[in-house]
């Protein structure tokens, strides 16, 4: 298993950030954790900070940048960071057009998964990486 230090959760819903903070609280999980309500503050926090974190648990439809235009900017800027970045797209939507297009990036995408998120998926997630 990886060892992780600094996560972000780019979601806009505050729920989600609620039932993942109580995830990491459940599983006894201490992370450097930040919160963004879209893609755009997200990517200019990596780009202010010359630094990405180690894990990137991400929506597809957010406004401003939606994942897929965060997704489209990291790629622009993975390569300045001295390491890899492991990114799982979390969303709601089980439309095979996202999930397709999930595969698309396949270079930043580690997974694929779907709301609501569950406890094993959760702890699958700190398992495989």
């Amino acid at each position: 298993m990886k060892k992780f230090n600094d996560i972000f959760i780019v979601d806009d819903d505050l729920v989600f950030h609620f039932i993942i903070k109580k995830l990491f609280e459940k599983c006894n999980l201490h992370f450097n954790t930040k919160y963004f309500m879209n893609g755009f503050e997200a990517i200019e926090e990596m780009k202010r900070n010359n630094q990405a974190p180690d894990l990137i648990l991400l929506d597809i439809n957010m406004p401003v940048y939606d994942g897929w235009q965060f997704l489209e900017e990291f790629r622009k800027i993975k390569n300045t960071f001295d390491k890899e970045v492991i990114v799982y797209l979390i969303s709601s939507s089980d439309d095979i057009s996202d999930i397709n297009q999930a595969m698309e990036y396949k270079d930043e995408v580690k997974r694929y998964c779907n709301k609501p998120i569950t406890m094993e998926e959760f702890e699958k997630i700190f398992k495989e990486t």
